[in-house]
């Protein structure tokens, strides 16, 4: 009998069909990582605009505003810190909040330091870049290309244009006039709440960020601008402690 063989396409099997076990090429991963780090950087770096303008309205300068941008470069804080001096607030208090805010960035970095893998040369760059939405974006990839392309694409894509956008906010703010009445003010805490919503998941985080919301809530009208945030950073320990608590001891737990 014959044996019966498969015709032979000339052409070879097409680049990437998975029907022949061959992978995509590494550039249309490459590009799909670049699209979606360019989306998150732009997005979030025109909010930009809403800090420039809302920190001039705060009382800072052109300068100042800019300076903030470039050195410390962490929207959700950079927010605090001027909300607070707008309301009156403590500079010393309105910076511990800024910082004690901007600090979740050191645990992004425990975990992306092992991803990235960079050269010493190459870390205190990366460190400023840790930031919620390039630690997002890196974290979704899979392999250390695409987390360290998703990672320097993001990082850098968004502190240019926040940058940039800083500047245009601070000098155009004399031209809105009361920032407050656009509720410019709210712009940023907005984008990180909604980078943070997807990540809250669990019972335990849900009622850690329920806490957070009530304590910083509930002691505005009564706190000095600044001290709210301080102090609702307690809700993460106190539920810790709470969950311990309920945990039966090993010496209470039945006999198996």
């Amino acid at each position: 009998m014959a044996e019966q063989t498969t015709p032979i396409d000339p052409a070879g099997p097409p680049p990437g069909d998975p029907a022949h076990g061959i992978p995509a090429p590494p550039a249309a991963g490459d590009r799909q990582v670049i699209r979606d780090a360019l989306g998150v950087g732009i997005a979030v770096g025109l909010s930009g605009f809403a800090f420039g303008a809302t920190a001039a309205g705060a009382g800072l300068t052109v300068a100042q505003a800019c300076a903030l941008s470039l050195l410390v470069f962490t929207g959700a804080s950079q927010f605090a810190l001027v909300g607070a001096l707008a309301a009156g607030g403590n500079p010393f208090t309105a910076a511990a909040g800024a910082f004690f805010l901007g600090a979740r960035n050191a645990f992004y970095g425990l975990r992306l330091s092992q991803l990235l893998a960079l050269p010493r040369a190459a870390r205190p760059l990366a460190a400023h870049w840790v930031i919620d939405e390039s630690s997002a974006v890196a974290l979704a990839q899979r392999g250390g290309r695409h987390t360290r392309l998703g990672f320097f694409v993001t990082g850098a894509t968004l502190y240019v244009l926040w940058n940039v956008t800083t500047l245009l906010g601070a000098l155009g703010a004399e031209a809105i006039g009361d920032t407050g009445a656009w509720g410019l003010d709210a712009a940023g805490p907005a984008v990180f709440l909604a980078l943070l919503a997807p990540m809250v998941r669990t019972a335990r985080e849900r009622v850690t960020a329920a806490a957070a919301v009530l304590l910083g809530l509930g002691l505005l009208p009564v706190l000095p601008g600044g001290v709210p945030v301080l102090v609702a950073a307690l809700a993460a320990p106190a539920v810790l402690w709470a969950e311990g608590r309920r945990r039966p001891r090993p010496s209470e737990e039945s006999p198996r």
